[in-house]
């Protein structure tokens, strides 16, 4: 199944705590609020590596999401891993195995991001196994 829709973000960044050469490391807590069939509020614990070249970055992350899916009432965890390479981006989004409960108990996916724009979009192609 797919389900489309839009996220607001809002970024509690702390100063980075590990620096050398120009490359920084530091953590940044986000929190979410997802619109369209995802209807549902997350918070993001993501630690992110920065270079000096312009446009190169990596992260990892982790996301809790609580809320609906299709109406479907339950928890889950999504797993970050995101790399710019001088502007090309390359990020997969999926959910961690085992983590859905209440309605959500057995879901799977992937989770496209783009912002468009300033607008935060997403693309979810899940299942959930009965």
């Amino acid at each position: 199944m797919n389900a489309n829709g839009t996220f607001e973000i809002t970024m509690h960044p702390d100063a980075p705590y590990d620096v050398v050469d120009g490359v920084s490391l530091g953590r940044i807590r986000f929190e979410k609020r997802f619109s369209g069939p995802l209807e549902a509020t997350s918070v993001v614990q993501m630690i992110g590596a920065r270079t000096p070249v312009e446009g190169s970055a990596g992260y990892v992350a982790i996301e809790r999401v609580t809320g609906s899916l299709d109406g479907r009432q339950g928890t889950f965890v999504l797993q970050h891993s995101g790399v710019m390479t001088r502007g090309a981006p390359s990020l997969s989004v999926t959910v961690v195995p085992d983590s859905g409960t209440g309605a959500l108990a057995g879901l799977s996916g992937r989770m496209e991001i783009e912002v468009v724009e300033g607008k935060h979009r997403y693309g979810f192609e899940y299942a959930i196994a009965e």
